[in-house]
């Protein structure tokens, strides 16, 4: 059994729920990170010029076998929001046209979508499925009933940043296909937090992170787009890929990937991200946290008998939010901190919530020590 409290770097003394926020990189795929970004010091010109395109080949093979694409369809973004602006930015919505999400979407990316329905004059359409959730089935259904004639985009999450819901993508995807809407998937979650296959979602256009539950470097994110789609994407940047004198694999990989001076060791580190996963065998580690992650979930509901989001677990993975009684989510979260427990209160709608993020180094004593400050907070 290892202690795998001991990997990571986290300070030891704070007790750490909020792995799906920014992630946690274990010590010993840092010490390899750090070896690449000498490598680039001490030879920028090979590294960076030379020798880039045979380096980042081979990052995007190990890769795509991870996530199971092509190697050609994804190219690097330091984060799945700025890969989802050059998406948004590129599909030339028109006025009157429609993009239809949910009301379980990150906000950054909810603001995204605001902003372009805005300056082209389209709607932001949002379904809002009722609480608590019933089947999977019944969400799709419901979720195609939103969908019109002028629907020209469909955006959802894998797994939602404010409810940490796994949302059934690959048939929202399908009923997609059939209508010629574009689909969209915010996968920030999913790598590396539950099974991930692209070619079996089929989506247009799949954005991940790499940074999060795969536990690479920050600054590590991808964008897979559909061979079909391709040709529709302008990069945010226009620079040597654009029109190269050199094409390389294909002008997709060129406009998007050689963008100026970008430190490419958070992406040439992915190889060496997934040796560590298997060599810890980390889907076992997953379930484990999984099934800490009910459990907590469990314990939390029975503190506030509250209503729970979902009563099926297919939809939860290794996070939960729970709804809180009628709060200030910035003072209660203050008070958490106070106590040296580092978990995110959000205001969603009308709600508050608390969203726990169980990872490896989690254990139920973390559990008992945040429900325990809850009490003391909420006088239980």
């Amino acid at each position: 059994m290892h202690d795998y409290k001991k990997i990571f770097l986290l300070n030891p003394d704070i007790t750490y729920l909020n792995h799906g926020s920014f992630g946690g990189c274990p010590k010993e795929i840092m010490d390899k990170y750090f070896e690449l970004q000498l490598k680039l010091e001490n030879q920028p010109i090979d590294f960076l010029a030379n020798n880039i395109e045979e380096a980042s080949k081979k990052s995007r093979k190990s890769l795509a076998e991870y996530i199971d694409c092509d190697k050609d369809d994804i190219v690097f973004f330091p984060n799945p929001s700025t890969a989802t602006n050059m998406v948004a930015k590129s599909l030339q919505l028109k006025k009157g046209d429609e993009v239809l999400t949910t009301n379980h979407e990150y906000g950054a990316l909810v603001k995204t979508w605001k902003y372009i329905c805005q300056k082209s004059e389209a709607k932001y359409i949002e379904y809002s499925p009722s609480l608590p959730l019933g089947s999977k089935e019944d969400f799709v259904e419901e979720f195609v009933n939103y969908i019109s004639d002028k629907t020209k985009i469909i955006f959802i999450s894998h797994i939602t940043s404010p409810t940490g819901l796994i949302f059934p993508v690959e048939q929202i995807c399908a009923e997609a296909r059939k209508r010629n809407i574009i689909s969209i998937v915010d996968g920030a979650h999913a790598p590396a937090h539950i099974d991930l296959s692209i070619n079996d979602i089929n989506p247009d256009i799949y954005v991940g992170a790499c940074h999060k539950w795969m536990l690479s470097p920050k600054g590590s994110s991808f964008l897979y787009a559909h061979k079909k789609i391709q040709k529709k994407l302008m990069p945010l940047v226009i620079s040597w890929g654009w029109e190269s004198d050199r094409p390389g694999e294909s002008a997709f990989l060129d406009h998007h990937q050689w963008q100026g001076t970008n430190d490419f060791s958070p992406y040439l580190i992915i190889p060496e991200v997934i040796k560590f996963l298997k060599k810890y065998d980390w889907n076992k580690v997953s379930k484990n946290c999984r099934q800490l992650n009910l459990k907590a979930r469990e314990d939390l509901l029975k503190l506030f008998d509250t209503s729970a989001l979902c009563y099926d677990v297919s939809w939860i993975g290794q996070m939960s939010s729970i709804l809180l009684p009628r709060c200030d989510s910035l003072d209660i979260y203050k008070y958490l901190k106070s106590k040296r427990i580092e978990v995110p209160i959000v205001d969603w709608g009308e709600h508050q919530i608390i969203r726990i993020s169980i990872q490896a180094y989690n254990t139920l004593d973390d559990i008992n020590q945040l429900i325990n400050s809850l009490k003391g907070y909420f006088k239980l």
